[in-house]
């Protein structure tokens, strides 16, 4: 078997091999992984109505059982970690979640809706 360098992975497997084993010890039982935001928009053209994609985050994590505290967005290693940071946010202002995060296997970038950005490093053990 050939494993992919990580410049060649995609944002799924940058999940399963990097973002996923970050979190998973801290967070066991209490994430959901392509939670749906929205239904998705709907368009009206004429008589006709076409439903969009839903929205949907790659992780939300949560305090207890229903209480949701954080969205995650990964995004693969061509992209900054910082990349899916405004997507997160956004998704954490829709269900009004006081965290944000974004990573692409090598750091997660936080916004704290309370304080500031910050830049967390993974470390590999």
């Amino acid at each position: 078997m050939t494993v992919l360098s990580k410049k060649q992975m995609s944002e799924e497997d940058i999940k399963l091999n990097f973002i996923t084993p970050a979190i998973e010890p801290n967070w066991k039982g209490y994430i959901t992984m392509e939670t749906k935001i929205t239904d998705g928009r709907i368009d009206i053209r004429g008589n006709m109505a076409s439903r969009r994609k839903a929205k949907s985050a790659d992780y939300v994590l949560y305090l207890n059982d229903n209480k949701p505290i954080a969205i995650v967005e990964a995004k693969d290693d061509n992209h900054s970690s910082s990349y899916g940071l405004q997507q997160a946010m956004t998704y954490a202002i829709m269900m009004d979640l006081p965290f944000a995060y974004s990573s692409n296997g090598d750091e997660f970038y936080e916004h704290d809706f309370l304080t500031i950005v910050k830049e967390l490093s993974l470390q590999r053990k």
